[in-house]
């Protein structure tokens, strides 16, 4: 049995961060009905983007959210769910009569989960935006490439799954621990500026002790240090170096042919011509032939996989970390101890009176 087994989430199905926290939820065993556009529906409000990947592991039930009888329905699920999740702009849900007030009338012990981008409240909280905007707004952006140069997007990982989809999930699962506790639901504000923000707290801890510059690339955790960056290899193809501790950065030398004395570690002053001495190191083997070289050392050096390598490497495979559907898509995580299960495939769209019947 899965840690959310026998929880009932409704979701209403959307783009980004609310179709990432509920692919995780129902991962961790929650029964997910997913909301999705009925062909009755008036406005574009859904998108089908997720497919067998993002919507794995729960049903989809087809609504009409205008239709004064799809929302009786809807509020009937309501009352026997645990949880919502919705991704609508501020204001949606309400004008739609399904807001938090309506719906914890019907069901006080409900934890409605909202995620957006600039969050409920706040002078921007109406205007539309995208994962760029919001990690902008945070000062996670600026943090982000080469130096000199514009700051370069981190995909929609910070903004979207790491400060939105997780934030939610992790406030949502909260709010559940406390409504079994007190009997009361709770309101949860995931703002993708708030969680991008909290990503950033080693760097504010680091700016306030004078370690962290806000010049990108000058930095150690920024590609700024010469032993904790990417490389291209003869091929073409790139390693991965973290050699951050001194016993790590003396093996990585070791596997280079360098002497320490050559190259000291923390002398900051000499890590442009740090930098270009590994680079040129780097640039004489193929990728695969340095991979082999350090494997099993301590110098923490690793291949740049693409998404086609990546389920194929010997630890992936290991730990199943890739599902063995085609195409390949991530094992849910975490895992828990004696359970190592694969994702669930999508479940079958039903109708709203077979999904009342399923919860009743």
């Amino acid at each position: 049995m899965k840690p959310l087994s026998g929880l009932r989430i409704i979701e209403f199905d959307g783009l980004g961060p609310v179709t990432f926290a509920g692919m995780v939820l129902a991962d961790l065993g929650a029964d997910v009905l997913r909301l999705t556009r009925s062909a009755s529906a008036g406005a574009p409000v859904f998108s089908d983007v997720g497919g067998e990947v993002l919507h794995r592991g729960r049903s989809s039930v087809a609504v009409n959210l205008k239709d004064a009888g799809d929302q009786a329905r809807i509020l009937d699920m309501i009352a026997v769910a645990d949880g919502l999740i919705e991704g609508f702009r501020p204001g949606v849900m309400e004008r739609l009569g399904l807001g938090p007030d309506v719906c914890a009338a019907r069901n006080p012990r409900l934890v409605y989960g909202r995620v957006t981008g600039w969050g409920q409240t706040g002078p921007k909280a109406a205007e539309v935006g995208h994962d760029i905007n919001y990690i902008a707004l945070s000062g996670a952006l600026h943090a982000m490439g080469e130096p000199d140069r514009p700051p370069r997007p981190p995909l929609n990982l910070i903004g979207d799954y790491g400060g939105g989809a997780m934030m939610l999930v992790t406030g949502v699962l909260a709010g559940l621990l406390e409504a079994r506790r007190t009997g009361a639901g709770r309101v949860v504000d995931a703002a993708m500026t708030d969680g991008s923000a909290l990503l950033m707290s080693l760097f504010h801890a680091l700016a306030g002790r004078g370690l962290w510059s806000d010049a990108r690339g000058a930095n150690l955790l920024d590609g700024g240090a010469p032993f904790y960056r990417c490389f291209a290899c003869r091929d073409g193809r790139f390693v991965a170096v973290g050699a951050l501790e001194p016993q790590f950065y003396a093996a990585l030398l070791t596997g280079l042919g360098l002497r320490e004395d050559e190259a000291p570690q923390y002398d900051m002053a000499n890590w442009p011509a740090l930098h270009a001495r590994l680079e040129a190191a780097f640039a004489t083997r193929d990728r695969d032939d340095w991979a082999a070289l350090f494997e099993g050392s301590d110098a923490c050096v690793t291949p740049v996989l693409s998404l086609a390598e990546a389920p194929l490497h010997p630890h992936n495979a290991a730990r199943n970390t890739f599902s063995a559907t085609r195409p390949p898509q991530p094992a849910p995580a975490p895992r828990f101890a004696g359970s190592n299960a694969p994702p669930e495939p999508q479940g079958a769209a039903l109708s709203v009176a077979e999904a009342l019947a399923r919860w009743s």
